[in-house]
């Protein structure tokens, strides 16, 4: 169990790295369903995991230059702010209902990267210095339904943030690295305001963490040799397929 823990954790990491978000998508599933963890222990040590990797992640792209500082303070500033409200929302929640919650944010994920096309184009500058005034608007509101989205179910959130960077102006590596930073900070919120509620099982979630780091920073790296474009539809498949089986196991229970 300790090998396949860090080999989920590799590949968590792994999509973190190659599309700056999705890790945690897949960290919520794998503790429930193949750790055999209650929905909200696994959606806090989700947090936990996802939190730590992104910080790993943020910091390869940084010293690529990739993270945009200010952009990544605001957005995180305001999604900490959502997922303090979430997290005080999810007392309210069964376990099962978070996970139909979660199931549904599957769908929209998936719907949102196959929408998505090939966005670092020639004419965004590498230099570009990031969205305009007007722009923050746009990333604000991401930002809060972000936030309530990791506080109620534990979704990170890198497929809302990487598309509101790209479209406010940021070219898409730059949006993959600001949006790590941005999770990361989410994330600690998030993960505080569930440990006091949930009993944290240390050491698989260490194991998983563990996994994660060598996969964030394969990732990184293989970013620039992979089709983001071709990965995305790969990926939105799956998730499709992963929200029918979650909502097939979550939802009688509740009717």
């Amino acid at each position: 169990m300790h090998i396949v823990s860090v080999a989920f954790g590799f590949v968590i990491g792994l999509m973190l790295g190659l599309l700056g978000g999705g890790g945690s998508i897949l960290t919520v599933p794998i503790f429930v369903y193949v750790l055999g963890f209650g929905a909200k222990e696994s959606i806090a040590m989700s947090l936990a995991v996802v939190g730590a990797t992104s910080l790993v992640g943020a910091a390869g792209h940084w010293r690529l230059g990739h993270v945009k500082i200010q952009v990544a303070l605001v957005f995180g500033v305001i999604a900490m702010l959502g997922t303090y409200i979430g997290t005080r929302l999810a007392t309210r929640l069964t376990g099962a209902e978070q996970l139909a919650i979660f199931a549904l944010a599957l769908v929209v994920a998936a719907g949102v990267m196959l929408s998505r096309r090939r966005t670092d184009v020639a004419h965004i500058p590498a230099g570009s210095p990031g969205p305009s005034s007007s722009s923050f608007a746009l990333i604000a509101a991401r930002a809060l339904i972000v936030g309530l989205l990791t506080g109620l179910v534990g979704i990170g959130g890198g497929f809302l943030i990487v598309p509101a960077l790209v479209w406010s102006g940021l070219a898409m590596r730059q949006a993959t690295g600001t949006s790590l930073m941005a999770i990361a900070m989410n994330c600690a919120v998030g993960f505080f305001g569930y440990s006091g509620q949930v009993q944290i099982a240390w050491v698989p979630m260490a194991l998983v963490a563990a996994g994660t780091i060598p996969g964030v920073a394969t990732g990184t790296y293989a970013m620039q040799f992979i089709s983001q474009d071709a990965l995305r539809r790969v990926f939105a498949v799956f998730l499709f397929g992963l929200a029918a089986y979650m909502l097939y196991t979550t939802v009688p229970p509740l009717l």
